[in-house]
């Protein structure tokens, strides 16, 4: 047998051993969190949602569920996750959110869109504050209007299909205080560019530095601020923006 032939054979031994493909692209398991009785506006998007990530994960092999039930959150289910998603609220209970800090405290993965992160004097959850970076929700534009996003990382396998700038779908976009940029252990990899302001009719984003994506370095966790409505997955680089975001957080890039 000629060296050419034996070396074939070899690969090809090697691509069909058990656990070869599952060490190419390992699957992953995703529980994303939804409530049908919030803003309407919310629930589009939770449903827009649940439709994208189900395809995605049908095309891209890996396992998507999600519930409307937020009992699910607790250490029994969560105990063979890899991704929670949450889509439009966030755990209310003491059991549910003691749950979710104990999953993240393991290094469970967290993409949290828009109003998932929403959080004032009420919300009574101080962990919750330092798992963003000290964000606290400060003020919006109304109504939700298009915005160009600018990518501050270029580098991160988050943002690696994105251009420099893009224009994002409508959305209603929130700003912070302080500014998640201030901790030193995030790193933002989105931000609303300052010529889109002044923003807004009603409520107006007149200036500030406003990130819109960022990751807490010490937790395996991404927030997105788009999910207001029913354009958010109109746009091809955004799309983008969704999947790569879920790979990573699963562990493929």
């Amino acid at each position: 047998m000629s060296r050419q032939l034996l070396l074939v054979f070899t690969m090809l031994a090697l691509t069909t051993m058990p656990g070869a493909a599952s060490r190419k692209q390992a699957p992953f398991s995703v529980l994303a969190f939804y409530s049908a009785n919030v803003e309407h506006d919310h629930v589009e998007f939770a449903e827009q949602a649940v439709r994208f990530f189900s395809e995605m994960a049908s095309r891209d092999h890996f396992q998507f569920e999600s519930t409307a039930n937020w009992e699910d959150l607790n250490t029994k289910r969560l105990e063979h996750v890899d991704v929670v998603l949450w889509l439009n609220d966030s755990p209310h209970t003491n059991q549910e959110r003691t749950a979710f800090e104990q999953y993240e405290e393991r290094g469970g993965g967290w993409l949290g869109f828009h109003a998932s992160a929403y959080n004032d004097s009420d919300t009574h959850w101080p962990w919750f504050v330092q798992f963003l970076g000290g964000a606290v929700f400060y003020g919006n534009n109304w109504p939700p209007l298009p915005a160009t996003l600018r990518v501050d990382d270029k580098a991160s396998p988050v943002t690696r299909r994105l251009p420099p700038q893009f224009v994002a779908p409508a959305n209603e976009w929130y700003s912070w205080m302080p500014s998640p940029r201030a901790n030193k252990d995030v790193k933002v990899l989105l931000t609303l560019d300052t010529s889109n302001y002044p923003l807004g009719f009603k409520d107006t984003l007149t200036s500030g530095d406003i990130p819109v994506v960022w990751t807490n370095t010490k937790y395996r966790m991404l927030y997105m601020n788009m999910g207001h409505g029913d354009k958010i997955f109109t746009d091809a680089h955004q799309n983008d923006l969704f999947e790569d975001a879920l790979h990573w957080l699963g562990g493929r890039r």
